[in-house]
């Protein structure tokens, strides 16, 4: 007996697909090469197939300004890692964001304080050339470092593109990492120059970012100029870091040339490095992972236009601090020419205030956490009936899987025409395996597709491709924005070990996945938090999509605790203020997750914290918390926004009596 097949909670209009620049680039691609395609489907096959085709025609159609593209896509396209893409290519990626240059918004800057900043292309295009001015006095040169500990905020933005227009390489941490955290990261990559604000905003109070500062450059002697921009007051006290280094901290006001209005783009080989990210680094130092400038430009406008279908009439925002690489997909938005919407501080400072945001500047993209939009469920948020979003077309979620109820709750209570795309990848390739497609339904849990181009699969244990089966999601075939290398990796060891251990000339990614009979991708958790009590593995977010369910939970952790000679299942979970776990709670709880799953994903144990702990970009770790309940150190707590929560975790007289 065959199940039923799943209901659509959205289906584009035909007359809203053949507006989108999806089905537009379908169309062409069918009178370039005489062919019939008329699906995505289709033109996703097509794309794999013909890999190096489609790639060299993504160039053109986004319109990427570069001096040469050359006449070799890609050179030893069949191997990871060695495949070079566009080794001829010569451009710029500051050049391409800001090849706009008129009087359209390019940037709006939104507070949690209620501030508003707004900033034109033209008006952008020359605060660059200011910064990067001050930047070559200095005598930055392509591939020197230069890093941000800054808030989301325009000046923020500015300083990537001035490092970037130079040929140099960005990377940026948020202002709430604490010292050893920053030091983990820019110890390793040496930056020359270091952006900062005085202090940003966050929940209702104003916090300093110069003493932590002031301890971080004591430290990194490779810091030339430590440039200061005014964010929490008119004019930053410098004493503090004057102090800690002599001679280095500058005013931006007294950084820059406030004549400059010209850029000399510097150009650049594809392969060049661009941005430097970092892992978690909750399991050890982080690594540092090296992005190129024409894979991330390449990959972005492949993303932005196809499959979140941005135009120059669109705003577009994305909930993130400047340490998550959503920050760096965000603000690639410049180059298809929309308004970028940059928002700074808590999301729940009111429990209405993003909401509030997107009906204010008419945001047409919303990009936000699943967490997110799970908290205002719980709190009562129904936009629907308080807000007029009448002008949102997308939201886009992303940082763990979207529950079920969440799509619910989006159709239901936010806006019932929109498209719901949950989208994943990361920052090890600064973009997505699997996310929207505006030309196809959207269905409850499911991401609505792999990327263009992006040979995703799903493998079992013996290495097969398997449909409509759990097992490890990888992408068979090489694609532009893989890293070009992690920083101080001797042989690329770090870099094999990473991501093609497990299967050869495959990219595994980590994720335990699973693609459904129509195309669409589910993602179970993380493989490294797969349970696997009794030899069966469960993924994590099964249980969290019942556990959310529960009234009285707020948010949930599960781990395996090793348990004579086996694996047995531990939800920790923090309940609503004034609740506490009875067992009659308890007993509910279990039974949400035997009804809806298998007896196998019933928690031996329910246990309540008071809170969880999670990474700075909001990702809740089961590794870490699975290592304290073993009894084993966390090496880098630094790599936690609430290191603390950890210790909810330690001894617990649950785990060894029961």
């Amino acid at each position: 007996m065959t199940s039923a097949a799943p209901t659509a909670l959205w289906q584009p209009s035909q007359a809203r697909i053949e507006t989108t620049n999806l089905w537009q680039f379908m169309q062409s691609t069918n009178a370039k090469y005489g062919l019939s395609l008329n699906s995505y489907a289709q033109l996703h096959e097509w794309s794999i197939k013909h890999n190096e085709v489609f790639w060299s025609d993504m160039w053109d159609t986004s319109g990427i300004v570069a001096s040469t593209k050359g006449d070799v896509t890609v050179i030893d396209g069949d191997k990871m890692p060695g495949a070079q893409w566009f080794p001829q290519a010569k451009l710029n990626f500051a050049e391409n964001l800001l090849k706009h240059r008129d009087d359209q918004p390019a940037l709006v800057f939104c507070g949690e304080d209620g501030a508003r900043q707004q900033v034109t292309y033209a008006q952008l295009y020359v605060r660059v050339a200011q910064v990067a001015a001050g930047l070559k006095r200095f005598d930055i040169q392509p591939g020197d470092r230069v890093a941000g500990f800054m808030p989301n905020v325009i000046d923020t933005v500015v300083a990537m593109l001035a490092t970037s227009s130079l040929g140099a390489v960005w990377s940026s941490c948020s202002p709430d990492f604490g010292i050893n955290g920053v030091l983990d990261r820019f110890g390793q990559i040496k930056p020359r120059i270091l952006f900062t604000t005085d202090g940003y905003f966050y929940n209702g109070k104003s916090l300093n970012s110069l003493t932590p500062v002031a301890g971080i450059v004591s430290q990194l002697e490779s810091i030339e100029a430590i440039v200061v921009c005014d964010h929490i007051t008119s004019q930053a006290d410098l004493s503090e870091l004057d102090a800690a280094a002599p001679n280095k901290a500058i005013r931006l006001t007294d950084f820059v040339d406030a004549q400059a209005i010209h850029i000399d783009f510097v150009e650049c080989g594809f392969n060049d490095p661009l941005y430097i990210m970092y892992s978690s680094g909750t399991t050890g130092v982080p690594k540092c992972i090296v992005h190129s400038v024409g894979g991330t430009l390449l990959q972005h406008n492949k993303e932005l236009m196809m499959h979140t279908d941005v135009s120059r009439d669109d705003v577009l925002f994305y909930y993130t601090t400047c340490g998550w690489m959503m920050w760096n997909w965000l603000v690639s938005g410049l180059s298809i020419g929309c308004s970028v919407v940059l928002y700074d501080g808590s999301p729940f400072k009111t429990p209405s205030i993003m909401m509030d945001m997107a009906q204010n500047e008419k945001v047409t993209i919303f990009g936000t956490s699943a967490k997110y939009i799970a908290a205002i469920e719980k709190s009562g948020v129904q936009p629907i009936k308080s807000h007029d979003l009448s002008h949102l077309k997308t939201i886009l979620s992303t940082g763990s899987p979207l529950a079920h109820e969440s799509f619910d709750y989006v159709y239901q209570h936010i806006k019932t025409d929109v498209q719901l795309s949950s989208i994943s990848g990361g920052t090890d390739i600064i973009s997505c395996f699997a996310l929207g497609c505006p030309i196809l339904p959207v269905y409850r849990g499911e991401l609505q597709c792999a990327g263009l181009g992006m040979d995703v699969q799903i493998f079992n244990d013996d290495g097969e491709p398997v449909q409509q089966t759990k097992g490890e999601l990888v992408c068979a075939t090489s694609f532009p924005s893989m890293p070009v290398y992690f920083w101080d990796d001797t042989n690329n060891q770090k870099y094999q070990d990473a991501y093609f251990n497990q299967f050869d000339n495959i990219w595994a990614h980590g994720d335990y996945g699973e693609i459904t009979s129509h195309g669409g991708v589910i993602i179970h958790g993380r493989s490294d938090a797969v349970l696997n009590p009794g030899g069966v593995r469960i993924g994590t977010a099964e249980i969290y999509r019942q556990v959310e369910t529960v009234e009285a939970v707020l948010e949930s952790i599960v781990v395996g605790q090793n348990w004579k000679d086996d694996v047995r299942v531990v939800l920790f979970v923090v309940l609503r203020d004034g609740v506490e776990l009875s067992d009659d709670l308890t007993k509910r709880i279990k039974q949400q997750i035997r009804a809806n799953t298998t007896p196998r994903h019933v928690p031996a144990l329910v246990i309540q914290v008071a809170a969880i702990p999670r990474t700075i970009s909001g990702k809740i770790v089961e590794l870490a918390v699975r290592k304290v309940i073993h009894g084993e150190e966390v090496k880098n707590k630094d790599a936690l926004a609430n290191p603390e929560a950890l210790d909810l975790f330690v001894n617990l007289p649950t785990l060894t009596t029961i």
